[in-house]
């Protein structure tokens, strides 16, 4: 089994310090809802970005989005090979069950993720997706790993090939992918740090080359 989890993703809110900015007010307008109900977009809310720390690397659902499909929708998702978990940067985890179909549309997408911290817990009767509150450590502690690789571009370098026949060795392996677009995990977390290719790829392409490479060394 397969840990997968995606960590420091840039998954939240709007915060509250800038909810009553112009972009945030006018965007939850458009959509007939409140500002304090929608999730942050550096796409819509690029001028409010400004105002808040870190806010080049906020506000980006659109990475989770991607590295769902691409996990869920794997030969070793549907193998009952891999648990996917996303941490977010305000130490939140959304379960995910294997079964979930993630929205294709990106904005059904963003519309699910808020229905998620609204009522933490979508759909409520079947709880595909479950969000709790919980460091990145507790998450692992949970998990109980008997190996932890992070993703990072200053980590040993790998082939993926080989990366996947090394995780074969173990039994209930987690790796960590950054959910974020650039810098550094905020979370510390104790792991041996792995890379993949000579530059920094996109966190969906690190999702999937780790996925593939393992369903080959297993199947």
């Amino acid at each position: 089994m397969l840990h997968l989890i995606i960590a420091d993703s840039e998954l939240e809110l709007v915060p509250k310090s800038i909810l009553e900015h112009p972009a945030v007010v006018n965007y939850a307008k458009r959509r007939g809802k409140k500002p304090e109900e929608v999730l942050l977009d550096s796409t819509y809310h690029h001028a409010a970005l400004k105002k808040l720390e870190d806010g080049n690397r906020r506000g980006r659902p659109d990475i989770v989005h991607f590295c769902l499909i691409s996990a869920l929708e794997s030969i070793l998702n549907k193998e009952g090979k891999l648990k996917v978990y996303v941490h977010t940067r305000n130490d939140e985890v959304i379960y995910v069950k294997p079964e979930t179909r993630i929205p294709r549309n990106y904005n059904r997408f963003v519309g699910l993720m808020e229905s998620l911290f609204k009522n933490k817990a979508v759909p409520p009767e079947l709880e595909l997706l479950r969000l709790e509150e919980k460091t990145l450590s507790q998450l692992l502690e949970e998990i109980k790993p008997d190996a932890v690789f992070i993703m990072h571009e200053e980590g040993e370098f790998m082939k993926p090939k080989d990366f996947g026949e090394l995780l074969k060795q173990f039994k209930e392996p987690a790796v960590i992918v950054g959910g974020f677009p650039h810098g550094d995990f905020k979370s510390k977390v104790d792991g041996v740090k792995i890379s993949l290719y000579k530059e920094p790829l996109m966190a969906w392409t690190i999702v999937n080359e780790v996925i593939v490479n393992y369903e080959n060394a297993l199947f």
